[in-house]
């Protein structure tokens, strides 16, 4: 699926557009809700761009290709872009296909600025080409360890999937609490139902289980069969990597979906930008933004920054990583060089480990901060 360029926003100068690549979940296997939010953020920020009169009077228009949570898609989708004439690419949600799509603009020289994968390790090697805004998942997970330790729960269990990106999760999450007295027991949710995995828990003493698996499979029959297994009342239920933040969650599992904490990437007050765009982009979803809605906006906040004080030059645009001081959504953006991150990195965003309140499971209750 290939996305007509977005529209500008602005009346048509004659002049030739500044073109972004963008890269989204559209479609399934992908997480078509962050991709949707994703894209949204994006999307708000090229209007307002152009809105302000563009890029030196160009207008700025973004480019989508639909990466459907596939790397080697999203691979190619850089190939074309950089092939169309893009200064820079953009977005991605899914860990894995941001790390392939790193790895080619890194090969082909152009600039790619990561807005929501964790994954540390996004290249194998240093690069200049790629900077990211989301925190690293050794940063963001390790807040979310410090919470379970303050909550009392030193017992770990993760249902998993093969993935780099869950086996990271598994290690940061391990590392971190087993100098701290506490324990990480892996449960294959490829070789175990959710009865099975639920016997399981109880036979290792599980005080808490933790998703690390795909939404709405397998996640959504798990946490109902945890549920509703008396055994495990007392078991706390996480999501690290934020299933509980969307729409789908709350309507796939009702009041079972609640008080599920997950990693959110927002400050505990938005600032009057923040507030701003973040009306805009409830108006424009019909729903809450998430913080991936934010993330998108931020994305193109800096590159139209990095794009009208030095050009469009892409070796230009990498080489503005270390220099970019933008004001965003969630506070003052600068990239720096990171101790075991390969790319240039925003250190880091604010993190909260969030829930949706059982009482009241439209609503967000901020459970720890980091």
């Amino acid at each position: 699926m290939n996305t007509p360029p977005s529209p500008s926003g602005a009346e048509h100068t004659g002049r030739p557009p500044v073109r972004l690549g963008a890269l989204v979940p559209l479609t399934r296997p992908g997480w078509v809700e962050a991709g949707r939010h994703l894209l949204a953020g994006l999307d708000l920020a090229v209007r307002e761009v152009n809105e302000a009169g563009g890029i030196g009077g160009r207008p700025l228009e973004l480019v989508v290709r639909d990466t459907a949570a596939d790397p080697e898609r999203a691979a190619a989708a850089v190939d074309e872009l950089a092939g169309l004439g893009v200064t820079a690419v953009a977005g991605e949600y899914h860990s894995v296909v941001a790390r392939a799509a790193a790895a080619r603009a890194d090969a082909l020289g152009v600039p790619f600025l990561c807005s929501s994968a964790v994954l540390d390790a996004l290249t194998e090697e240093p690069t200049e080409w790629v900077a990211r805004l989301a925190p690293a998942q050794s940063h963001g997970w390790r807040v979310y360890a410090d919470f379970l330790l303050g909550a009392g729960r030193r017992q770990v269990a993760v249902a998993t999937q093969p993935s780099v990106y869950w086996a990271s999760g598994t290690r940061v999450l391990r590392d971190h609490l087993a100098p701290r007295g506490g324990t990480v027991v892996e449960l294959d949710t490829n070789a175990l139902t959710p009865e099975a995995l639920c016997d399981a828990l109880v036979d290792h003493g599980a005080t808490a289980l933790l998703l690390l698996v795909g939404h709405p499979e397998p996640a959504v029959p798990i946490v109902r069969a945890v549920r509703g297994d008396q055994r495990l009342a007392e078991i706390l239920v996480g999501a690290p990597a934020g299933q509980p933040e969307f729409v789908e969650w709350a309507a796939a599992l009702g009041e079972d979906g609640a008080g599920i904490p997950f990693l959110r990437y927002l400050p505990e007050r938005l600032g009057p930008l923040g507030e701003r765009v973040g009306k805009q982009l409830r108006e424009r979803l019909g729903e809450a933004p998430s913080f991936v809605a934010f993330e998108g906006w931020d994305t193109v906040a800096v590159l139209a920054e990095v794009l009208r004080s030095h050009g469009t030059d892409r070796a230009a645009i990498a080489a503005s990583w270390p220099r970019v001081a933008v004001e965003g959504t969630r506070g003052p953006i600068r990239f720096s060089r990171t101790p075991g991150i390969s790319v240039w990195q925003w250190a880091w965003t604010p993190v909260q480990v969030v829930d949706r309140d059982p009482a009241e499971p439209g609503r967000f209750r901020i459970l720890h901060a980091g």
